[in-house]
């Protein structure tokens, strides 16, 4: 955008000191003559000693003027030129902190997010502003540091079945005469991959953009929806769900709240136990906020494994399972984007205890 030039802000400081104290000298100096002018009277009588006859009359407000005048005119002067050597250098010194923001934030448009300004000094406007912009950096830092560490694991993913389908079609070209049948099954499953794994990532996005519509919704009917959705695949390995709810109105988008109870308990299901595993569906209204716990059996897990499976491609120990790697995050995602809380904690007797606080709808 262009902009016409202008004073900095330290010369209108200067020039605002300057003005000030030479408003302040103008006052002063007009009560000192206002003071003159009602005691001092306009002419004087001045009698001749030694009894001589007569006396001489003369102006003292005039000659008092012609003395004055001068005088005040070198204390205005004075006041200038203190006004604005004085106005000069204590605006460089109030203005040495953003003169360090300032530069701190062209080291960031130069894409160095790694420097702080670490203002020193007690609590102001440019402490509060200077530890505002440094936790800005900070949070910058880790977003970038997140996004590129998220595209270097979908470019993995995603590399992965189109180097599968370019052998497995490299095969069948050295190979004509190869039955053609499992070939097409393999690719057929490669694909079906990399398309879920395609629409993963522009869920995860959409949730992240926020870009969707509010409207009231009931979590417990969405919950009851993905349990029903899923209960053949629970009961096929062997899986038992329980269930328990009450009404817990929200706003939100049903289609995103559907996906994360879906990616919940379809991730119960398939870390849980090989055989008789369990999950505990449950949604419970409270003051301020409706709460979704899912928790199943399952393996016994680590602390620090736990505190990374809502990163994107964060499988830790269970590589073996099947899915993209994107199930808990972008459980995460939808939750944030609702302004709720994701809450994970790992089961004494293994499995995880999953809870999502999302706001409650009060209206």
């Amino acid at each position: 955008m262009h902009r016409q030039p202008g004073l900095s802000v330290r010369l209108k400081l200067t020039l605002s000191y300057a003005a000030f104290l030479m408003l302040a000298g103008t006052l002063l100096l007009a009560a000192v003559w206002l003071f003159l002018l009602r005691y001092v009277p306009e002419q004087a009588v001045l009698t001749v000693p030694n009894g001589t006859a007569g006396s001489d009359v003369f102006p003292v407000r005039s000659r008092l003027l012609d003395v004055f005048a001068p005088r005040a005119a070198a204390v205005f002067m004075l006041l200038l030129i203190f006004g604005l050597l004085g106005g000069w250098i204590l605006s460089g010194r109030m203005l040495a902190p953003l003169t360090r923001i300032t530069n701190a934030t062209r080291l960031a448009e130069n894409g160095s997010l790694s420097h702080r300004i670490e203002l020193e000094g007690p609590t102001d406007e440019f402490r509060e502003l200077a530890d505002g912009f440094d936790r800005m950096l900070a949070q910058l830092e880790a977003h970038v540091a997140e996004q590129k560490r998220f595209a270097a694991n979908a470019s993995h993913e995603l590399r992965t079945p189109l180097a599968i389908t370019q052998t497995l079609l490299d095969v069948a070209i050295n190979d004509p005469n190869r039955d053609s049948g499992d070939l097409d099954e393999r690719l057929r499953a490669i694909n079906t991959r990399a398309i879920n794994l395609t629409e993963a990532l522009l869920l995860l996005s959409r949730a992240d953009q926020r870009s969707f519509t509010q409207e009231r919704v009931d979590l417990s009917l969405i919950v009851e929806e993905a349990t029903e959705t899923l209960l053949p695949f629970a009961e096929k390995r062997g899986i038992t769900i329980e269930t328990a709810g009450e009404l817990t109105p929200t706003k939100g988008s049903h289609t995103l709240l559907l996906q994360l109870a879906t990616n919940l308990i379809h991730n119960a299901i398939v870390h849980n136990l090989p055989e008789h595993g369990t999950i505990s569906v449950t949604t419970a209204a409270r003051f301020d906020s409706v709460v979704l716990t899912v928790e199943n059996t399952g393996e016994i897990l680590s602390r620090q494994l736990v505190s990374t499976l809502t990163e994107p491609f964060q499988r830790g120990a269970r590589t073996h399972q099947p899915g993209v790697g994107l199930g808990l995050a972008i459980v995460k995602s939808i939750t944030e984007a609702h302004n709720g809380t994701l809450t994970l904690m790992a089961r004494l007797g293994g499995g995880l205890h999953v809870t999502v606080a999302l706001p409650a709808d009060q209206t």
